[in-house]
C-alpha cells in the first residue's frame, strides 16, 4: 500500500513539475492554408496561466473561437473571447488567408493594435480597411476613421511589448515569393515561442532570411529557452520548386532545419517541438506531407499538428 501511494505521489508530482515548466498556451483558430475558409491561419497565444493574448495572424477568428469554445479552452461565449481575451493583432504579412477573419469581425470587435511590418499594414490601410471594399475601423487611412483599430509599425529586429500583456515580440523578415512575410519570435518571462509566416526557403528564395533567423534564434534552442517553433510546411515532395511560391515541402523543411543544426548542434534538435501549420488541402496531399515529414525526420524533432480549437501547451 505503501509502495503505492509512493507511486502515485511521484507521478502527481512529476506531472505538476512537467506543467510548472509550461510557459506558453496556443490555442489555434485555423490551422490550414488554400481554400477552407473555415480554418485559415490563426493562433492566439498567452503566457500560462493568463487569458491576455495575443493573436498571430487572422485568417479566421469566429468559427474558430466557437471550436475552442466547444472543446472548453474557453469558458465564455465565443463573442466575448475575442472582445475580452485577444488583445493585440500580429499579422505576418496581407494575405487575405491570413487576414480576412480581422477584417470580417471587425465590426463586433473592441478597440485593439495591429502589429506588422509597414508594407503590410499599408495594404491593409488601402485596399481593405477602406470604405469602399469595407469600413475603415483603423485609426489611419481613408476618411472617417472610426479608430477602432491603431496600426503598429514594428522595426527588423526591435522588440516591443504586446499591449495589455506580459509579452514581447519581435520581428523577422521571410521571404515568401513577391513580398515580405514575418516571423514573430514572442517572450514570456526567460522563454520564447517563434512563429513563421508563409516562406519559403532561402536556396529557392535567393534569400538570407531563415538564415538570419537561425542565427537568432539558434543561442535559444542551446539554452533550452525555445519552447517551440510554429512553421509551415504547404505541399508535399512532389510539388515543383518552380510552383513553391514562397512555401516549404517536407524536403526543403529538413533541409533548413539541417542549416539550423549546424548553429545550434543537432543534438539540441531532438525532440525540439515543431509545430507545423499552414498545410494545404487536398487532404490526400496533408496525409502524404506527414507521412514525408517522419520518413524524412532524421533530427528527431516533435512534429506536431495543431487541430482547430484545441489548445496546446509549451
Amino acid at each position: 500500500m505503501r509502495l503505492k501511494l509512493l507511486t502515485l505521489f511521484i507521478c502527481l508530482s512529476t506531472a505538476a513539475f512537467a506543467q510548472a515548466q509550461k510557459s506558453f498556451k496556443v490555442v489555434p483558430l485555423g490551422v490550414l492554408g488554400g481554400i477552407d475558409e473555415s480554418n485559415l491561419s490563426a493562433y492566439m497565444v498567452a503566457p500560462t496561466g493568463s487569458n491576455d493574448y495575443i493573436c498571430l495572424d487572422a485568417g479566421t477568428l469566429h468559427y474558430g473561437i466557437e471550436q475552442a469554445v466547444k472543446n472548453k479552452v474557453f469558458t465564455i461565449p465565443a463573442n466575448k473571447v475575442l472582445k475580452r481575451y485577444i488583445k493585440d493583432y500580429f499579422i505576418s504579412h496581407s494575405h487575405l488567408d491570413h487576414l480576412s477573419g480581422l477584417i470580417i469581425n471587425s465590426p463586433d470587435d473592441t478597440a485593439k493594435n495591429i502589429y506588422a511590418f509597414a508594407d503590410c499594414i499599408n495594404t491593409i490601410k488601402t485596399h481593405y480597411f477602406t470604405w469602399t471594399s469595407w469600413a475603415n475601423f483603423a485609426n489611419e487611412g481613408e476618411a472617417p476613421t472610426l479608430k477602432k483599430y491603431t496600426y503598429q509599425v514594428m522595426q527588423p529586429g526591435v522588440t516591443v511589448n504586446a499591449a495589455n500583456t506580459d509579452m514581447q515580440v519581435t520581428a523577422y523578415p521571410l521571404s515568401h515569393s513577391n513580398l515580405t512575410s514575418t516571423a514573430f519570435l514572442v517572450k514570456s518571462k526567460g522563454d520564447y515561442l517563434l512563429y513563421l509566416g508563409d516562406v519559403g526557403p532561402d536556396e529557392i528564395e535567393k534569400s538570407r532570411n531563415m538564415q538570419k533567423l537561425w542565427e537568432v534564434i539558434a543561442p535559444l534552442i542551446k539554452a533550452h529557452q525555445l519552447k517551440a517553433i510554429m512553421i509551415e510546411v504547404s505541399f508535399p515532395n512532389e510539388q515543383p520548386d518552380k510552383t513553391l511560391f514562397g512555401h516549404f515541402t517536407p524536403k526543403w523543411l529538413m533541409s533548413e532545419f539541417n542549416e539550423l543544426g549546424k548553429l545550434s548542434g543537432t543534438d539540441a534538435l531532438k525532440n525540439l517541438n515543431v509545430v507545423v501549420v499552414h498545410l494545404k488541402p487536398p487532404y490526400s496531399n496533408i496525409i502524404k506531407i506527414k507521412q514525408q515529414l517522419k520518413a524524412g525526420n532524421s533530427l528527431g524533432l516533435n512534429f506536431i499538428y495543431p487541430v482547430q480549437g484545441k489548445e496546446l501547451q509549451f
